[in-house]
């Protein structure tokens, strides 16, 4: 089942986020709380999941931007692609990227897109796969 997340599944993603780039589960402070609170309330902040065998295996966030240009249509950013290494190769990822474009249509986003720090050609293929390109856009990255 693919879906958004529920309040109390905070430590199920963060557990997932070891199979990104996370190297331990951050621990439990006010600011933690406070962010996962400010994300739950944002109407236009969505973490999708994808549940198989009882638990959360994959997962992507698509943030709808409100925007004034293109006749006043949002579009949506999408981060943290990722599923849990058992579990790859099923599609689950796929299934989540669908829902957050169906997110997006229902806003009216004009465009979708994503940033990916990946060299892997399997990588790389399976974003051109569930329709992004590399062409239509330069992206620059400025670290903080």
């Amino acid at each position: 089942m693919v879906r958004e997340i529920r309040e109390n599944e905070l430590q199920a993603l963060l557990e997932l986020y070891l199979f990104l780039h996370e190297t331990e589960v951050p621990e439990t402070t006010d600011r933690l709380r406070e962010t996962w609170e400010a994300i739950l309330a944002d109407p236009n902040h969505h973490i999708i999941v994808k549940e198989a065998e009882g638990k959360i295996v994959s997962s992507c966030v698509c943030v709808v931007i409100p925007n004034l240009t293109r006749s006043v249509r949002p579009y949506a950013f999408v981060e943290n692609v990722v599923t849990h290494k058992d579990f790859r190769g099923r599609g689950y990822a796929t299934e989540c990227l669908r829902y957050a474009k169906k997110l997006a249509e229902e806003a009216n986003c004009y465009k979708m897109m994503l940033l990916t720090g990946s060299k892997e050609a399997s990588t790389l293929e399976f974003y051109r796969h569930a329709g992004y390109n590399s062409t239509d856009k330069t992206a620059f990255v400025q670290w903080i």
